[in-house]
């Protein structure tokens, strides 16, 4: 039976959309869509220098503008490793920007394979040696270091996926928000992120109506239609990773979008004590079970 039903705030009322319908040689390649973007998931967790199993170290700037990073005590984040220098590395905030200096006399780092004594960017990493610092901003800046040779790939014992689900599957369009409004999005370090709620998205699953809302975080180098949903539901905290889960939303032609649970996927503190993640909002907290993508790795203590 088709169900329409009007939420409040939305413009008008909604039919929510059915999983999308696919030819069975459309499916078999969705599928192996799938199973490529596990492995290769899989493989970056398990050896990538970028993995989140390679961070070691984190410091947030707080109240202050300006960190320094080497070998000498005294230093904002010290890390004793023979590839940095004393004083190696001053990083100033700079609005919504960092400005990044060598310090010591003959001090370099690397940014886009180039290396360097001084450079500014919004966000990203730079590289001294094997060692990389990733800058991050999110309206509370702060510095990750990642070293590959640290020895923490040895906690990586897979990820495992629900079997791929084509009924978790959407191509649907957005409820626009009539009068975007911003609400505040907590995290994991207790921070308080400010997003703007683009607009809802309503679904069924089996036999019932769901609605989730889209947010855009209004953080430096999030672009205008760099949105997602942050959603916990019934397999949170058993079958999933009990903060929650994210889905990044792709255009699907005009005013549609695709929302496939399937590459719905655990954020970075399931892994790390190093990043900051945002919570799901109260109005996506689900009490139906969405039994697609990333289950929990129980890499972390709940």
């Amino acid at each position: 039976m088709l169900q329409v039903l009007v939420f409040v705030g939305a413009a008008a009322a909604v039919t929510p959309a059915q999983p999308q319908v696919l030819t069975p040689d459309s499916a078999k390649a969705v599928i192996a869509q799938y199973e490529k973007d596990r492995e290769e998931t899989r493989e970056w967790l398990r050896a990538a220098p970028s993995s989140y199993f390679a961070a070691v170290a984190r410091r947030d700037f707080g109240d202050e503008t300006v960190m320094t990073v080497g070998r000498a005590p005294g230093n904002d984040l010290r890390l004793d490793d023979e590839l940095l220098k004393p004083n190696h590395l001053r990083v100033t905030v700079e609005g919504d920007s960092f400005m990044v200096e060598a310090v010591d006399e003959g001090t370099t780092f690397k940014l886009d394979d180039q290396e360097t004594r001084h450079a500014k960017m919004t966000s990203g990493r730079v590289f001294i040696g094997r060692l990389s610092l990733r800058l991050s901003h999110q309206g509370y800046p702060g510095i990750i270091i990642s070293d590959p040779e640290s020895g923490q790939y040895a906690k990586y014992h897979g990820i495992e996926y629900f079997p791929p689900d084509l009924n978790y599957r959407y191509v649907l369009p957005l409820t626009p928000n009539p009068d975007p409004d911003t609400l505040v999005i907590m995290s994991t370090r207790g921070n308080q992120r400010s997003a703007l709620r683009v607009g809802w998205f309503d679904f069924m699953v089996g036999d019932t109506a769901v609605r989730l809302e889209a947010t855009r975080l209004l953080e430096p180098g999030v672009g205008e239609d760099d949105f997602g949903i942050f959603f916990r539901d019934a397999t949170s905290g058993n079958e999933t990773y009990a903060l929650g889960r994210y889905l990044n939303v792709e255009k699907a032609g005009d005013a549609l979008y695709l929302l496939d649970f399937n590459f719905a996927y655990a954020p970075a503190c399931a892994y790390s004590p190093h990043y900051n993640c945002p919570i799901p909002p109260k109005a996506n907290r689900l009490k139906v079970a969405i039994r697609a993508g990333e289950m929990d790795g129980h890499y972390m203590e709940h």
